[in-house]
């Protein structure tokens, strides 16, 4: 081990430094430490500096998750998600179901499908689900993950890591005819239970382990109320459905004041009353609870102004304006005034001091100082950003209607990744090419426009990814990894093989959350094949100890891809998952000491 593992460690120390006191982000703090590892040329001769970062961003389970990003943008656009939301996961009316029914949903898909695929899906459909159900999605966003991680366990084909042992097994095999190989579910009879009792350790500790942290524009969301009416399409899903089943009753910063059916007003309405075609649904609620109720399947704006707006609807977007004592407008009915005509703009609600405006949409007299919420194009921001007529004009973020006469297709494409991703290990096709193939199918198929894609990426969490990469291909090409575990092995040197096993869990665990799980699988594999030899054991338990520790990293973000995937979006720091994680580490790995000799004898 020469001067670059201990410049490497020094780096690597002072990055964990930085990301546990919360000094910089994940993408600041990996990557400043992956571009000073390439200035001092820490890599070995054989792995130059720049060729072992641009590996790192050419990863192809990076370049995966970018094209999985795409597919969920798709998903979001055609309001899959709503339904994926509404239909598998409910309505749980406590942290604790909402982890047990998110966690036992992904763990069975990451059995058979990737990790990354299932976390890049869910991520969208648990966020709406969070913000629906008022819970922190700091509580549900690790949980997503561990669930992902947990489930990949159970299977041959659940996770890369278990494949890649697997084949380094039947590689072993040709020289050495004692090593057995593993069946699909061999795995399995140590990671089911591990995935239980993982479950169960989320469920039970997160109460007191798991942070409660609400994002910056929930906590800052904003005052304004709009009364808006909706009205009920006639033939729609929602139709013959009560208000809780349709959605209804439960909506994040909003409530149903009102029904109107056949020129008949119904107040305090109840959850069991029933939905029908052209009813008038009359909602109170801040913006953000606008775009949801816009989102939702059966349910269109009232007022018939939006429909004789220029262009495609699916082009729009909200804008709030705030009507200035210049503005023609102001003084006039939005009937009078021929809002729609003269601004290509359709009014769609107006918030007023405070003050609900019972009147309807078209008989409300502009006054100066009134917020507008508007259904329009983009450009309308463009050209009216500096003008005399409104004091403001800012859009509504992610406003545009949602397309959900394509959602058939969006779930075909869903349909046909899942299939492919499943059937890959017998029929060549990667996850990326699984991936892209789906990707590219959203954009031809219009279930997402090119310029929604490309802000769906999250360009930061590729960086995070991207830079941890490079900073474990430093961890392996300069020895400091096989220094470590080689250190750990050598100190139980005559041990039991039982002894040997915890240890070589330990040392491949280490390796995990420190560089990636499957480089911590392919350094781990030899060392623990030899210490079987070395104990005159039989291979399987070391073998599937190394899959299971290279696997089962909780402890630190980059531990796995599916924990920095939700590092930031869920607003983690670096010490939740040494907290939360590192017990859940130890539960996991005592599991598999205990049952991995007794069903696979030594």
């Amino acid at each position: 081990m020469g001067w670059e593992a201990g410049v490497t460690l020094a780096v690597l120390a002072g990055t964990l430094v930085v990301l546990a006191r919360n000094l910089a982000g994940p993408d600041a703090a990996l990557g400043g430490s992956a571009a000073l590892l390439m200035a001092l040329h820490v890599f070995s001769p054989r792995f130059p500096a720049p060729a072992a970062v641009a590996a790192g961003f050419g990863n192809e389970g990076l370049l995966t998750i970018a094209a999985l990003f795409i597919v969920a943008c798709g998903l979001t656009e055609t309001g899959t998600v709503s339904v994926v939301t509404r239909h598998v996961l409910g309505h749980p009316r406590s942290v604790a179901g909402a982890q047990l029914r998110l966690m036992t949903s992904v763990a069975a898909f990451s059995a058979f499908l990737s990790n990354t695929a299932v976390v890049a899906t869910y991520l969208p459909v648990v966020r709406e689900w969070s913000q629906r159900t008022r819970h922190s999605v700091s509580k549900l966003y690790l949980p997503l993950s561990y669930a992902a991680v947990l489930g990949g366990t159970c299977t041959l084909v659940g996770t890369t890591t278990t494949l890649l042992v697997h084949g380094l097994m039947l590689e072993t095999r040709a020289s050495d005819p004692s090593v057995p190989v593993m069946g699909l579910f061999t795995i399995g009879a140590i990671g089911l239970p591990i995935t239980l009792v993982g479950i169960a350790y989320v469920v039970a500790t997160s109460r007191w382990l798991l942070p409660e942290r609400r994002e910056a524009h929930a906590t800052f969301a904003n005052p304004r109320e709009y009364a808006i009416e909706m009205m009920v399409r006639p033939g729609s899903p929602i139709v013959g459905r009560t208000i809780e089943q349709a959605g209804l009753r439960h909506l994040p910063g909003a409530y149903l004041a009102s029904i109107e059916r056949h020129g008949e007003a119904r107040v305090a309405v109840g959850r069991s009353e029933m939905l029908r075609g052209d009813d008038r649904l009359v909602f109170v609620g801040a913006v953000d609870s606008v775009v949801d109720l816009r989102a939702m399947p059966g349910l269109e704006p009232a007022t018939d102004q939006v429909f004789k707006l220029n262009g495609h609807r699916h082009d729009r977007c909200l804008v709030e304006a705030v009507v200035s004592n210049t503005c023609p407008a102001a003084g006039q009915s939005v009937r009078d005034s021929r809002f729609r005509s003269r601004y290509d703009a359709a009014v769609i609600a107006i918030h007023r001091n405070g003050e609900r405006l019972a009147l309807k949409i078209g008989d409300v007299v502009l006054q100066p100082g009134d917020t507008l919420l508007l259904e329009t194009h983009p450009h309308f921001l463009r050209h009216h950003r500096n003008s005399r007529d409104f004091f403001l004009t800012s859009p509504v973020e992610n406003s545009h209607p949602r397309r959900h006469e394509r959602a058939w297709m969006a779930l075909a494409v869903l349909g046909a990744l899942v299939a492919g991703t499943a059937s890959g290990p017998w029929t060549g096709l990667s996850v990326f090419s699984a991936a892209t193939i789906a990707a590219g199918l959203m954009l031809l198929t219009r279930c997402c426009s090119v310029e929604q894609a490309r802000r769906s990426v999250d360009w930061s969490l590729l960086v995070t990814i991207g830079s941890a990469l490079a900073l474990g291909r430093a961890i392996e090409t300069t020895g400091l990894a096989s220094a470590v575990a080689h250190g750990v092995l050598t100190t139980l040197d005559g041990a039991g093989p039982f002894a040997v096993l915890v240890a070589v869990y330990g040392a491949t665990l280490l390796c995990t959350e420190l560089v990636t799980n499957n480089a911590a699988a392919a350094l781990m594999f030899p060392i623990s094949h030899a210490a079987a030899v070395a104990a005159g054991a039989s291979f399987m338990p070391f073998a599937l100890a190394v899959a299971l520790a290279a696997s089962l990293g909780f402890a630190t973000p980059i531990g796995y891809q599916t924990n920095l995937m939700v590092y930031g979006p869920g607003g983690y720091r670096f010490v939740d998952f040494l907290r939360f994680g590192g017990p859940l580490n130890v539960v996991v790995g005592v599991i598999t000491w205990l049952v991995a000799p007794r069903v696979f004898p030594f």
